[in-house]
Protein backbone atom coordinates (compact mmCIF):
# COMPACT_ATOMS: atom_id res chain seq x y z
CA UNK A 1 0.00 0.00 0.00
CA UNK A 2 1.26 3.46 -0.50
CA UNK A 3 1.93 5.91 2.14
CA UNK A 4 1.99 9.67 2.48
CA UNK A 5 5.53 10.89 2.87
CA UNK A 6 4.86 11.79 6.52
CA UNK A 7 5.01 8.00 7.00
CA UNK A 8 8.98 8.36 5.91
CA UNK A 9 9.73 11.66 7.06
CA UNK A 10 8.09 11.62 10.67
CA UNK A 11 10.11 8.80 11.27
CA UNK A 12 13.84 9.24 13.35
CA UNK A 13 15.44 6.86 11.15
CA UNK A 14 19.35 7.95 10.39
CA UNK A 15 18.55 8.25 6.47
CA UNK A 16 17.37 12.08 7.00
CA UNK A 17 21.07 12.98 8.39
CA UNK A 18 23.00 10.75 5.99
CA UNK A 19 20.64 11.59 2.30
CA UNK A 20 19.67 15.68 2.95
CA UNK A 21 20.20 16.22 -0.34
CA UNK A 22 18.00 13.83 -1.87
CA UNK A 23 14.18 13.94 -2.52
CA UNK A 24 11.60 11.48 -1.61
CA UNK A 25 9.85 10.05 -4.20
CA UNK A 26 7.62 6.82 -2.95
CA UNK A 27 7.39 5.20 0.36
CA UNK A 28 5.09 2.06 0.46
CA UNK A 29 4.18 -0.19 3.15
CA UNK A 30 4.98 -4.07 3.24
CA UNK A 31 2.44 -5.69 5.94
CA UNK A 32 4.16 -8.29 8.84
CA UNK A 33 1.06 -9.76 10.68
CA UNK A 34 2.37 -10.62 14.08
CA UNK A 35 5.70 -8.77 14.01
CA UNK A 36 7.67 -7.53 16.78
CA UNK A 37 9.81 -4.09 17.15
CA UNK A 38 12.94 -7.12 17.09
CA UNK A 39 11.56 -8.71 13.89
CA UNK A 40 13.45 -6.81 11.37
CA UNK A 41 16.61 -8.61 10.86
CA UNK A 42 13.69 -11.69 10.52
CA UNK A 43 11.83 -9.81 7.57
CA UNK A 44 15.26 -8.91 6.07
CA UNK A 45 16.18 -12.71 5.84
CA UNK A 46 13.18 -13.96 4.75
CA UNK A 47 13.27 -11.44 2.03
CA UNK A 48 16.48 -12.66 0.94
CA UNK A 49 15.09 -16.39 1.64
CA UNK A 50 12.18 -15.30 -1.06
CA UNK A 51 15.31 -14.34 -3.41
CA UNK A 52 15.11 -10.62 -2.21
CA UNK A 53 15.38 -7.88 -4.98
CA UNK A 54 17.12 -10.29 -7.74
CA UNK A 55 13.53 -12.48 -8.22
CA UNK A 56 10.32 -10.85 -9.25
CA UNK A 57 7.67 -11.41 -11.06
CA UNK A 58 7.56 -11.89 -14.54
CA UNK A 59 5.81 -8.55 -15.14
CA UNK A 60 8.53 -6.86 -13.25
CA UNK A 61 11.21 -8.68 -14.29
CA UNK A 62 10.07 -7.82 -17.88
CA UNK A 63 10.30 -3.94 -17.18
CA UNK A 64 13.72 -4.35 -15.43
CA UNK A 65 14.70 -6.27 -18.62
CA UNK A 66 13.53 -3.58 -21.39
CA UNK A 67 15.09 -0.64 -18.63
CA UNK A 68 18.37 -2.40 -19.10
CA UNK A 69 18.56 -3.05 -22.41
CA UNK A 70 17.32 0.94 -23.24
CA UNK A 71 20.07 1.60 -20.70
CA UNK A 72 22.61 -0.09 -22.74
CA UNK A 73 22.02 1.22 -25.92
CA UNK A 74 21.76 4.91 -24.65
CA UNK A 75 24.90 4.59 -22.44
CA UNK A 76 23.11 5.48 -18.90
CA UNK A 77 24.59 2.56 -17.13
CA UNK A 78 28.40 2.61 -18.10
CA UNK A 79 30.74 2.27 -15.38
CA UNK A 80 31.54 6.23 -15.37
CA UNK A 81 27.83 6.78 -14.64
CA UNK A 82 27.79 5.06 -11.68
CA UNK A 83 29.00 5.23 -7.87
CA UNK A 84 32.39 6.55 -7.58
CA UNK A 85 32.57 8.30 -10.70
CA UNK A 86 29.38 10.41 -11.83
CA UNK A 87 28.67 10.61 -8.21
CA UNK A 88 29.82 9.89 -4.32
CA UNK A 89 28.35 7.02 -2.82
CA UNK A 90 26.84 7.30 0.26
CA UNK A 91 29.04 5.69 2.25
CA UNK A 92 31.44 8.42 1.90
CA UNK A 93 29.24 10.87 3.71
CA UNK A 94 28.48 8.39 6.74
CA UNK A 95 29.22 9.26 10.40
CA UNK A 96 31.55 6.97 12.45
CA UNK A 97 29.13 4.63 13.91
CA UNK A 98 27.32 3.74 10.34
CA UNK A 99 30.12 2.82 8.74
CA UNK A 100 31.12 -0.95 9.59
CA UNK A 101 27.59 -2.07 10.05
CA UNK A 102 27.39 -3.70 6.14
CA UNK A 103 30.85 -4.44 4.27
CA UNK A 104 29.50 -2.07 1.06
CA UNK A 105 29.68 -5.19 -1.84
CA UNK A 106 26.19 -5.54 -3.61
CA UNK A 107 24.90 -8.97 -3.37
CA UNK A 108 24.99 -11.15 -6.10
CA UNK A 109 22.37 -10.27 -8.94
CA UNK A 110 21.39 -7.09 -7.07
CA UNK A 111 22.30 -3.96 -8.76
CA UNK A 112 22.10 -2.08 -5.36
CA UNK A 113 25.04 -1.53 -3.45
CA UNK A 114 24.35 -1.90 0.76
CA UNK A 115 25.38 1.56 2.46
CA UNK A 116 24.54 0.59 5.86
CA UNK A 117 21.96 -1.05 8.52
CA UNK A 118 20.73 -1.05 11.55
CA UNK A 119 18.32 -2.67 13.76
CA UNK A 120 15.49 -1.15 11.91
CA UNK A 121 16.72 -0.12 8.98
CA UNK A 122 18.41 -1.19 5.58
CA UNK A 123 19.93 1.37 2.92
CA UNK A 124 20.73 0.50 -0.30
CA UNK A 125 21.73 2.68 -3.31
CA UNK A 126 22.14 2.65 -7.11
CA UNK A 127 23.24 5.15 -9.42
CA UNK A 128 23.20 5.41 -13.76
CA UNK A 129 23.03 8.04 -15.97
CA UNK A 130 19.68 8.95 -14.96
CA UNK A 131 19.48 9.40 -11.46
CA UNK A 132 21.32 8.53 -8.10
CA UNK A 133 18.54 7.05 -6.37
CA UNK A 134 18.74 5.30 -2.17
CA UNK A 135 16.11 2.28 -1.30
CA UNK A 136 15.38 2.66 2.17
CA UNK A 137 14.04 0.04 4.55
CA UNK A 138 12.62 1.06 7.67
CA UNK A 139 11.13 -1.23 10.10
CA UNK A 140 7.67 0.90 12.37
CA UNK A 141 4.52 0.62 14.06
CA UNK A 142 1.95 -0.66 12.11
CA UNK A 143 -1.09 1.91 12.43
CA UNK A 144 -4.45 0.60 13.24
CA UNK A 145 -6.14 -1.01 16.10
CA UNK A 146 -4.39 -4.21 15.06
CA UNK A 147 -0.72 -2.86 16.30
CA UNK A 148 2.43 -4.67 15.32
CA UNK A 149 4.94 -3.94 13.16
CA UNK A 150 5.36 -3.03 8.87
CA UNK A 151 7.84 -2.69 6.61
CA UNK A 152 8.29 0.70 4.96
CA UNK A 153 9.95 0.67 1.83
CA UNK A 154 10.69 4.76 1.04
CA UNK A 155 12.83 5.48 -2.19
CA UNK A 156 14.48 8.45 -2.35
CA UNK A 157 16.73 10.31 -5.58
CA UNK A 158 18.57 12.85 -7.35
CA UNK A 159 17.71 13.15 -10.89
CA UNK A 160 20.68 13.62 -12.93
CA UNK A 161 19.64 17.01 -14.56
CA UNK A 162 16.26 17.10 -16.87
CA UNK A 163 17.08 13.69 -19.03
CA UNK A 164 16.96 12.39 -14.87
CA UNK A 165 13.54 13.88 -14.44
CA UNK A 166 11.93 13.08 -17.69
CA UNK A 167 13.00 9.40 -16.97
CA UNK A 168 11.31 9.30 -13.36
CA UNK A 169 8.24 10.97 -14.80
CA UNK A 170 7.90 8.58 -17.27
CA UNK A 171 8.65 5.02 -15.05
CA UNK A 172 5.98 6.73 -12.27
CA UNK A 173 3.10 5.02 -13.28
CA UNK A 174 4.84 1.55 -14.02
CA UNK A 175 6.26 1.73 -10.61
CA UNK A 176 2.71 2.85 -8.99
CA UNK A 177 0.53 0.15 -11.02
CA UNK A 178 3.26 -2.45 -11.50
CA UNK A 179 6.47 -2.67 -9.51
CA UNK A 180 5.82 -1.37 -6.06
CA UNK A 181 2.64 -3.86 -5.68
CA UNK A 182 3.89 -6.44 -6.94
CA UNK A 183 7.26 -6.18 -4.96
CA UNK A 184 5.14 -5.42 -1.41
CA UNK A 185 2.63 -9.01 -2.60
CA UNK A 186 6.23 -10.71 -2.94
CA UNK A 187 7.73 -9.65 0.51
CA UNK A 188 4.67 -10.11 2.40
CA UNK A 189 4.06 -13.62 1.20
CA UNK A 190 7.67 -14.48 2.33
CA UNK A 191 7.30 -12.89 5.41
CA UNK A 192 3.81 -15.45 5.45
CA UNK A 193 5.82 -18.33 4.31
CA UNK A 194 9.02 -18.13 6.22
CA UNK A 195 8.38 -20.79 8.43
CA UNK A 196 7.39 -23.10 5.77
CA UNK A 197 10.88 -22.36 3.66
CA UNK A 198 12.78 -22.52 6.99
CA UNK A 199 11.37 -26.04 7.40
CA UNK A 200 11.92 -27.28 3.62
CA UNK A 201 15.19 -26.18 3.93
CA UNK A 202 16.40 -28.12 6.80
Amino acid sequence: MRLPDSAHTDRPWRIHEVARDFELEDVWSCRAPGAGPDDFPVMLEAIQASGGLARQAPPVRFLFAVRWKLGALLGWDRPRTGLGSRVRPLRDRLPSDLRDTVDGSAPGGSPFTPVYRLPNEDVREIANGTVHGVMHLGWAPAPGPDGGYELRIAVLVRPNGRVGRLYMAFIAPFRYLIVYPMLTRQWERAWRERGTRAAAAS
